[in-house]
């Protein structure tokens, strides 16, 4: 049986500026997985810089809320929301409310730093 706890999981700031842990990656364990799993945190009045993945991925909101951006569409998003976005999809969250949102991040096939391309605000793609 595998078990890990999320406070065991070093935490450190991810190319969009979101604070990950990243809780499964199938090239960091023996598990039989194409997936990864962080859990995210943006902090209050914050948001993430705009970035794309090859990959798709599934955000699931766990606490806070937001304004999610997918290539120019916004969507307000908070607890117990889902979120997909498609591969090669420009996206980036902002935390709207006073607490930290924090989200789990689902990428399949896994995250790869090569699969992703983060933008500075001023050169976002339109």
């Amino acid at each position: 049986m595998f078990v890990k706890y999320l406070v065991d999981c070093r935490e450190f700031v991810a190319g969009d500026d979101s604070i990950l842990r990243e809780l499964l990656h199938p090239e960091k364990t023996d598990l039989q997985i194409r997936y990864s799993l962080a859990h995210a945190k943006v902090m209050a009045g914050q948001k993430t810089k705009p970035h794309k993945l090859r990959t798709c991925e599934v955000y699931y909101i766990m606490a806070g809320q937001g304004l999610m951006h997918i290539d120019g569409e916004s969507r307000e998003v908070s607890r117990e929301c889902a979120i997909y976005i498609p591969p090669g999809s420009t996206q980036y969250i902002e935390n709207t409310g006073n607490s930290d949102l924090k989200f789990l991040s689902i990428v399949e096939p896994a995250w790869r730093k090569e699969d992703e391309e983060v933008f500075d605000s001023e050169t976002t793609p339109q």
